[in-house]
């Protein structure tokens, strides 16, 4: 038996996106111990992965600390891992890399950069879209890619029947009106006027719910929806897939729990201004569908909702 490292710090949506890749890394290495390095917000989450056998935290301190650097290290090579696949592909992986395995190829470092097509450039690459990315770098590597092209977010769910009982969840909408501070952009504004026109035009058959993160709690009383939270705390991953994953349907702008979404099979649409494209970030799925325009802004509270009627039916 092998050791196997599996890279893959976050974000929320990229760790979506890569679960059916960490499925076929495990699948083609069933007589191995696959382990996966990751960032603290994702260290529990991914205990639960029925795919990963062990979870080690990099807390990705600056690279100047060198003691945290050489304690990390060291803990790396103590497990002698015989191949790493890198799913994060950045700088500071490749930085793991040259430290760990300066001079191997793809055999035991599959990567972007050691699994790169043949007369292109890793910028012309990453334009593709994600899943396929993953899907040519897996398949450089050796690897049968039955699910990269479908991640499968499920196994993250837990069991959140008595918020909903608190809550009085049945069927429901949720909303995510939120981003990160710096990603402005990918705001939607008018989700209130939304909010109008699922209680009045369907009857108040859905309640509109939201959950904020941690640091969207107080933003969150700018909304007219129900917001729901675990004894006056965020919900974690584990619960908010499980809030998703019974949800009658998803409004979201371009945000982890839009990819969430997407990957766990439920319906819903994800709101995208001009920050990039729904083909590259891969998000569109059977059950999700993404709308794009130039300027978010522009994008009427109308649209959507006669998006939203089409799909919830």
């Amino acid at each position: 038996m092998s050791n196997i490292l599996i890279i893959k710090h976050g974000s929320l949506g990229d760790i979506a996106q890569a679960c059916g890749a960490i499925q076929d890394i495990s699948e083609n290495h069933k007589d191995d111990k696959v382990h996966l390095l990751t960032t603290k917000p994702y260290f529990d989450l991914f205990k639960k992965n029925p795919y990963i056998s062990n979870v080690i935290l990099d807390k990705r301190l600056p690279r100047y600390n060198l003691i945290y650097l050489y304690f990390l290290m060291k803990n790396i090579k103590r497990y002698k891992f015989t191949k790493v696949y890198d799913l994060q592909n950045s700088s500071r992986t490749s930085f793991y890399k040259k430290i760990l395995f300066p001079n191997v190829t793809k055999e035991v470092w599959s990567s972007t950069e050691t699994t790169l097509p043949k007369g292109t450039n890793k910028k012309d690459f990453d334009q593709d879209s994600v899943l396929s990315r993953f899907d040519h770098q897996l398949k450089n590597s050796g690897i049968n890619t039955n699910h990269t092209m479908q991640p499968d977010l499920s196994w993250s769910s837990l069991d959140i029947t008595e918020i909903k009982n608190y809550y009085q969840l049945e069927k429901y909408i949720v909303l995510f009106p939120f981003c990160s501070p710096h990603l402005t952009s990918k705001k939607w504004p008018y989700y209130n006027e939304l909010i109008k026109m699922i209680n009045e035009r369907l009857m108040n058959k859905f309640r509109v719910v939201i959950a904020p993160g941690p640091d969207e709690i107080e933003e969150a009383k700018n909304f007219n929806a129900l917001c729901i939270l675990d004894n006056g705390k965020a919900l974690d991953i584990s619960q908010l897939a499980a809030l998703i994953k019974d949800s009658s349907f998803v409004v979201a702008n371009d945000t982890g729990p839009a990819h969430m979404t997407a990957h766990l099979g439920s319906k819903g649409i994800a709101l995208f201004g001009s920050h990039t494209t729904p083909f590259k970030v891969s998000i569109e799925r059977e059950n999700f569908k993404a709308i794009q325009a130039p300027e978010l802004s522009k994008l009427s509270a109308e649209k959507v909702f006669e998006r939203l009627s089409e799909i919830i039916s």
